[in-house]
Order: structure tokens, then C-alpha cells, then sequence
């Protein structure tokens, strides 16, 4: 399978249309073109000129959170989200400064846990970290 790849080019309809493919609820136009704008990286992939792959990453030098990284149902178990993982960590890591370390980090979809595992993930709580802790606020 022959896809291609695209660095930083993620527009909000892809974004869109990937998170839909997938069952995910989807952010306001507003709320995720400024979200898109501000990734620190994002990657997606094309088959045939359609997409079917993304992910982004978004940080401040210490600290990333890899979010949305998502693959078109019937494109699951090809390795395209190995390689959205590898290019995200790869950037991280060429994007580092000489002699530091950065936390890398992520919520996984429930049910897909192994597979960030795999990719070197530990599931918190670990010896280095704390149970992970989330809150959504809501504005009406």
C-alpha cells in the first residue's frame, strides 16, 4: 500500500471528517481551527488522495500530549498509525535540545491501550508517575 505523507498540513475538514470516521465527537469550526493553528506538529496520511490517517502533538518544549491520532476504521492494522507515531516521536526528538529530556505523553482510546504500549508507552500508574487525571469544562 502506497500512501503519502503530509507534515503540518492539517486543515479542519480532514480533522473533521477523520474524528468522524471513528465515532469521536467533534469540536467547534472555531475551537479546532485554533487548536489545529496552535499543534506544535500533525501529520496526516493520504491514500489516493483521500485521507486516512492523522495525528498531532501539542507542547511546549518539556512537555508534549500526542492527541488525535486517528485511522479510517477500514485502513486499521496496516501500521498507519505505527508510522503517525514514529513520525510525531521522531519530530519531538529532532526538535530537542542538546542535552535535555522532554514526557511525552497521551489519553488512549479505551480498548487501544496495547498499541501505544507497543510503541514504548507505560501505562500510568508507573515507578515515574501518578494515576493521570482529567477534566473536561464546559462553556454554555
Amino acid at each position: 500500500m502506497k500512501y503519502t505523507i503530509k507534515e503540518n498540513q492539517l486543515n479542519y475538514e480532514t480533522y473533521y471528517t477523520l474524528r468522524k470516521s471513528v465515532g469521536w465527537n467533534n469540536w467547534s469550526k472555531e475551537q479546532a481551527e485554533k487548536a489545529l493553528e496552535n499543534s506544535y506538529y500533525s501529520i496526516v496520511i493520504f491514500y489516493n488522495d483521500n485521507a486516512i490517517g492523522m495525528g498531532r502533538v501539542v507542547g511546549d518544549g518539556i512537555y508534549f500530549i500526542i492527541v488525535d491520532v486517528v485511522v479510517r476504521p477500514e485502513y486499521q492494522g496496516r501500521k498507519i498509525g505505527t508510522t503517525i507515531m514514529n513520525s510525531i516521536l521522531e519530530y519531538i526528538e529532532k526538535n530537542m535540545c542538546e542535552g535535555s529530556r522532554v514526557s511525552v505523553q497521551l489519553l488512549a482510546e479505551v480498548g487501544k491501550e496495547q498499541f501505544y504500549i507497543k510503541q514504548g508507552f507505560k501505562l500510568v500508574p508507573h515507578e515515574y508517575c501518578g494515576p493521570a487525571l482529567r477534566k473536561i469544562i464546559y462553556k454554555k
